[in-house]
């Protein structure tokens, strides 16, 4: 049976624990520390989001969403698998352009609105059951056992998305 989201750490994440933790924006972090920072292997597709993911943003059963993956890069080196689930019904007003992101990092745009509010963080340790696992290990040559994972929803006039947040062992190469 694969482990549930946690909403608190275990201690066997020390190493990736500063990363974990950190309620600001991710991409702003890894920017600031990476001069040559990109957003690459973009897949939008519209499709159903994973049983927990549509509790986490109360989408029905057979409600379709706009899946977004994406892969933080510092120079050729992948740090982050992102994963994103954003409703129909979450890409108007405001985020109606969320959809249209191409290469832009989705937290900038989410960090860039002061209303928005973003809930309690969780987290997973993954493995090769998990499918964000196995999606996220597509650009590492040689997969770990397993990576560690957080995700938080998104808030702006009512409307949510989900981001998971998978990270990749170079991301600890970064200075803290």
């Amino acid at each position: 049976m694969q482990s549930l989201w946690q909403n608190r750490l275990s201690e066997s994440c020390a190493r990736y624990r500063p990363w974990l933790l950190d309620r600001g924006s991710l991409t702003r972090r890894i920017q600031v520390r990476c001069a040559d920072f990109s957003v690459r292997h973009v897949q939008q597709r519209h499709g159903m989001a994973m049983p927990s993911e549509r509790c986490m943003v109360a989408l029905k059963h057979h409600s379709r969403a706009l899946l977004r993956d994406v892969f933080l890069y510092c120079g050729e080196t992948p740090l982050v698998f992102a994963h994103s689930v954003l409703p129909a019904t979450s890409l108007h007003g405001t985020w109606q352009g969320l959809g249209r992101l191409g290469s832009k990092p989705l937290g900038a745009a989410l960090f860039a609105n002061p209303r928005v509010r973003r809930t309690p963080l969780h987290f997973k340790k993954l493995n090769r059951r998990d499918a964000l696992y196995r999606r996220a290990c597509a650009v590492l040559p040689n997969p770990p056992a397993s990576l560690w994972a957080r995700r938080s929803v998104f808030y702006l006039e009512g409307r949510p998305i989900l981001v998971t947040e998978v990270f990749l062992p170079d991301i600890l190469e970064l200075k803290q």
